[in-house]
């Protein structure tokens, strides 16, 4: 038996900056992995889908300028783009991973881990102690729907789409949201003919223009977006193809059937029940990340549901880490809202980009949610295209910009940018929305000119004078 301060299960992005956080505040830490230290993350998500999409966007940037356009005179490279792929992936080889833990001083255990009693982790029979807690970090899984068919016809979940060694002719994606529609701006730019299947619409929890352009862009470079349909079964043929029945009688034909409806907690075979939680649900934690019920289990990341999106998953790693550090050494606890120990931004300050064609860019509340809330709120859109940086930016830019303004605070609560590039402009509306920023302030946040950062001035103009 091995006894240590804290022990981490799951080395992916989040387990790690736990593990490191605590170690940096002086904790003796282990981690655990039964995959590849890195995680989703590093090997079957983040990475990987970016790097397949990157080269065709490139492309797609410089056609859009003349000048520039007629240089483009090739097709993409597509062994090169999967050669450049797998380089970010370091061709799932973890060593250099591990080589980090290790030189992070962190204790770093291969194999399964059982949650078996209070305290208590078993990895592959061998049983280890926490003197203080147990961090469960072990992301979530995509979610399989039952549909006839659909299990036997060995179907593409995120990892398979996004480590696949060849590009299909032909690819059928069931699903809106962002997995769904990334992959579908990758594989119609690697030369799939793509179908996606979306029964509820494209981009949910968006604002609906989101969803609207960049379906809109889908369709008119040749993806077939059927928006309201949904698979009634699925047959892998003896050809090797899938054939997927709809439930309007449609039948639809390729080479690949990608999943991305959703995803659920990898919390079925962690022992959870040997502590009296239910397995194979999302834990319930408090803003420390603490599991109700608990003083000793933290759950961080996917694995509670607050926010299944990697930075943020990092950002409550780090809050973790140090209040887990504090508890144990007695240390000064920050937790009201906003402090050192506590992840606060989950509730209402989000940030996310879905990289695809165009990007979408939002953080805080949409107008619907915050509707729900109950807040008295002023809706402000523009026409991204309308200032001079878009025009620079690309020949035919097409774009919207929304900010949704607390009446009562004249604090912008969400923003939401659809457009080329715009990613780049989250980090700015992220620091109006986290700090509050009153909009009278924000007068004097003077964009540089000619850039789309502009849209700031313009959105403003459009609200008008607090």
């Amino acid at each position: 038996m091995t006894t240590y301060d804290l022990i981490v299960i799951g080395a992916g992005a989040v387990g790690e900056n736990v593990a490191d956080y605590a170690t940096r505040s002086g904790l003796e830490v282990a981690l655990v992995e039964a995959e590849l230290i890195g995680g989703e993350c590093s090997y079957w998500a983040c990475m990987p889908s970016k790097a397949l999409l990157r080269s065709t966007s490139v492309i797609r940037a410089a056609k859009s300028v003349s000048g520039a356009a007629q240089a483009v005179t090739g097709d993409v490279d597509v062994a090169a783009v999967l050669r450049r792929r797998d380089s970010f992936t370091s061709d799932w080889d973890d060593s250099g991973q591990a080589d980090w833990v290790e030189g992070a001083g962190i204790a770093l255990l291969r194999g399964h881990a059982t949650i078996t009693g209070v305290k208590e982790v078993t990895v592959d029979g061998t049983v280890h102690t926490a003197r203080h807690a147990v961090v469960a970090a072990t992301g979530s899984t995509a979610l399989l729907p039952d549909v006839p068919g659909l299990a036997e016809a060995r179907p593409w979940t995120s990892r398979e789409a996004t480590s696949a060694q060849t590009v299909p002719q032909s690819l059928v994606i069931v699903g809106g949201g962002v997995v769904a529609l990334e992959m579908a701006t990758a594989y119609q730019g690697l030369g799939s003919t793509v179908t996606v299947i979306a029964r509820s619409g494209l981009l949910g929890g968006q604002e609906p223009f989101a969803g609207e352009l960049v379906g809109k862009t889908l369709t008119e470079r040749g993806v077939d977006v059927r928006v309201g349909s949904s698979p009634a079964s699925v047959l892998r043929t003896e050809h090797d193809t899938v054939e997927v029945t709809l439930d309007d009688g449609s039948v639809v034909i390729a080479d690949e059937i990608l999943v991305a409806t959703g995803r659920v907690p990898r919390t079925s075979d962690l022992g959870l029940e040997n502590v009296g939680i239910e397995p194979g649900d999302w834990l319930q934690v408090d803003d420390t990340l603490l599991v109700h019920g608990t003083d000793w289990l933290y759950g961080v990341g996917d694995v509670n549901h607050r926010a299944l999106l990697t930075h943020q998953g990092k950002y409550q790693a780090r809050a973790a880490g140090e209040v887990i550090a504090a508890r144990a050494l007695g240390r000064e606890l920050k937790t009201e809202p906003w402090g050192a120990h506590v992840a606060t931004a989950d509730d209402a300050a989000v940030p996310q980009v879905t990289f695809t064609d165009p990007e979408v860019a939002s953080v805080g509340l949409t107008a619907d949610a915050a509707e729900k809330r109950g807040i008295d709120m002023k809706v402000v859109d523009y026409d991204l295209a309308g200032v001079a940086g878009s025009a620079l930016h690309s020949d035919d830019y097409e774009g919207h910009a929304r900010i949704v303004v607390d009446e009562g605070r004249k604090v912008i609560v969400g923003a939401t940018f659809v457009g080329p590039d715009v990613a780049e402009l989250l980090q700015a509306a992220t620091i109006a929305v986290v700090g509050e920023v009153p909009i009278d302030r924000l007068w004097h946040a003077v964009p540089a000119y000619p850039t789309v950062s502009e849209i700031w001035l313009r959105l403003l103009d459009a609200y008008g004078r607090p």
